[in-house]
Parts: structure tokens; C-alpha cells; sequence
């Protein structure tokens, strides 16, 4: 009869490489916008030869899954990078109609985020995202705090759910979660006491994160969100 089987082909050194890193950004291990280390490292801790990594990085680009930057290094793509988030920055950039809908987004993306980081957030974790607070609180003695701290105290939180998918999705999107962060701090900045509210509601999600208090951590967040997505319904109404 004919034979189905076929016959065993040894893998090559570079095809192991790629099968490797490949599985340690899905795995979440190597996150988006992270730099993979250099030919020289790989090849050390691989036990493998630089031409075999250097094989291997070319596959993976041409996979789209990284990407080298002249003088800079080697690093891991955003899984959904080309297809959504050029177009979308530039629909959204200025347009406060896209502004207030990137609030909602971000309502449904990161309480729940907020709620998974409460359960599954290492101590590590926790404490990157008490130092990204302490520097929130630092500026805001000088009357508010740089859109990247807050974009970087999200983007912790998201981290610490542990869902690659998730991690990559809203790194795509950075982006645009940093214009809306942007034009909120800009437009509380200008009213007495919001400095202090903004910072006690990113108290709060911290906290309720600390404690490992799910629920708490998403009602928290909600109720930033809500105040920022109101003042997005605010421009878009002062626009209109």
C-alpha cells in the first residue's frame, strides 16, 4: 500500500532559534517593544553559532515579529502592529468624536485588565507599578505629572495580567491610549483640585491592585476612566 509516512528531517540550528524565541513572545516572556538580546548573547546562551542566530533573526523578520533598528538592536513587534495602529492614529490625532470613543476602549481593556493584574501580578510587578506612582505623586507637587508616567503605570498594569494577546493588543494601540491621556491631563491640569483627584484615583487602582483586591481594582479604574472619558464628552461637546 502507499506509504503515509514521511521521512524525519533534522531541524536546523536556526529553525530550533526561531522555534524558541517565537514561542517565548507568545508566551509573553519577550513583550512588545523589548529588545532581544544582542547576535553575540544569543549565540552564548544558546550554545549555537553567530550565524546560525543571525539566520534566525532574518526569519523572524520576515515573520514580522521583530525588528532591527540600525545601531539600537533587535526587538519584538507588536502582534497586530501594521494592520491597526497607523490607520488608527491617524483618524483619531485631534478628533474629538475618536477621542471620546478611545475612552470607552479604554474602559472595557483596562478595568478588566486592572481586575486580572489584582489576581496575577508578581511582587516585582506591584512594585514597578508603586515606583510609577511615586513619581506620579513627585510631579505632581509641581502641578501635575508627564502623560508617559501615567501611559507607563497603565501599561504596567496590563503587563501584570500575564495575557499576551491583551499586552499586545494594547501596545498597538499605545499610541493612541497616550493622546487621550495627553489632552485629559492638559484640560484637568487647568482646574483647581483635579491634580489631587487624578492622583488619589491612581491610589486607589494601585492599592486595590496591592492588596489583590479584583473587584476593587476594577471599580477603581472605572471610575478613572469615567472621569476621563466625561471630559472627552466635554471637547467633543465644546468642539461641536
Amino acid at each position: 500500500m502507499t506509504t503515509v509516512f514521511k521521512q524525519i528531517r533534522p531541524k536546523k540550528i536556526s529553525e530550533e532559534i526561531v522555534e524558541q524565541i517565537k514561542e517565548h513572545i507568545s508566551q509573553g516572556q519577550l513583550k512588545p517593544g523589548e529588545r532581544i538580546p544582542s547576535e553575540r548573547e544569543l549565540a552564548t546562551l544558546l550554545g549555537v553559532s553567530r550565524p546560525s542566530v543571525r539566520e534566525a533573526i532574518m526569519v523572524l523578520e520576515a515573520m514580522g515579529l521583530v525588528e532591527s533598528r540600525q545601531g539600537g538592536g533587535t526587538f519584538v513587534r507588536s502582534l497586530t502592529e501594521e494592520s491597526l495602529a497607523a490607520p488608527l492614529t491617524s483618524m483619531v490625532e485631534k478628533n474629538p468624536r475618536l477621542l471620546h470613543s478611545l475612552a470607552e476602549v479604554r474602559m472595557g481593556l483596562e478595568s478588566w485588565s486592572a481586575f486580572l493584574a489584582a489576581s496575577r501580578a508578581t511582587e516585582d510587578e506591584i512594585r514597578n507599578m508603586g515606583e510609577l506612582f511615586q513619581e506620579m505623586s513627585r510631579q505632581a507637587a509641581s502641578g501635575g505629572w508627564d502623560a508617559e508616567v501615567d501611559a507607563q503605570f497603565h501599561y504596567a498594569i496590563t503587563t501584570a495580567t500575564h495575557n499576551t494577546l491583551q499586552l499586545h493588543v494594547l501596545n498597538t494601540i499605545h499610541g493612541l491610549f497616550h493622546a487621550t491621556i495627553q489632552v485629559a491631563l492638559m484640560e484637568f491640569y487647568r482646574k483647581a483640585g483635579f491634580v489631587e483627584l487624578l492622583l488619589n484615583q491612581h491610589r486607589a487602582i494601585y492599592e486595590a491592585i496591592a492588596r489583590r483586591d479584583p473587584e476593587g481594582a476594577r471599580q477603581a479604574m472605572m471610575a478613572h476612566l469615567r472621569l476621563v472619558e466625561e471630559k472627552m464628552l466635554q471637547i467633543l461637546k465644546e468642539d461641536g
